[in-house]
């Protein structure tokens, strides 16, 4: 009988515990698996799977857009590089002769070399369509275009 008792108790102790930490309706949860005491066999313990809370994963960076020059042109012709406002722009232009990368709107500047790629990484708080030219060739290279 007091077996029995225990089992009962340790039942409803792990109900309660288990009805306090469910996580509220807006949280993501992933199951784990807890021991819960059975009452027709007060003797073992079952596992059984319940749900904990998470935190929510971070948004992934997107992924930077390459942008190849030859010769003072775009390979492939003029990319075009579509953000909403408050994004992260990331782009990297490589080129075979020196020259320097010039983002419109933004006023960005970066030197490009043939073993010196010019790497870009800002966010987009200007909305508008933004010219990426070669400043030696004017050479248009990428054409920004920042939805608000």
């Amino acid at each position: 009988m007091r077996k029995a008792l225990l089992a009962i108790a340790a039942v409803v102790v792990l109900a309660i515990g288990f009805a306090l930490a469910q996580p509220g309706d807006d949280e993501d949860t992933q199951p784990t698996a807890e021991p819960v005491a059975t009452t027709d066999q007060p003797d073992t313990v079952e596992t059984q799977t319940a749900p904990t809370a998470t935190a929510p994963a971070a948004a992934p960076e997107p992924a930077a857009t390459l942008i190849r020059v030859r010769a003072g042109a775009p390979v492939g012709g003029v990319k075009n590089i579509e953000v909403e406002k408050g994004d992260r722009i990331r782009f990297t232009v490589s080129s075979d002769q020196s020259d320097e990368v010039h983002v419109h709107g933004y006023d960005l500047e970066k030197p490009v070399a043939p073993e010196a790629p010019a790497r870009f990484s800002f966010t987009a708080d200007a909305d508008g369509i933004f010219e990426v030219e070669l400043h030696g060739s004017d050479a248009q290279i990428a054409s920004l275009e920042v939805q608000p």
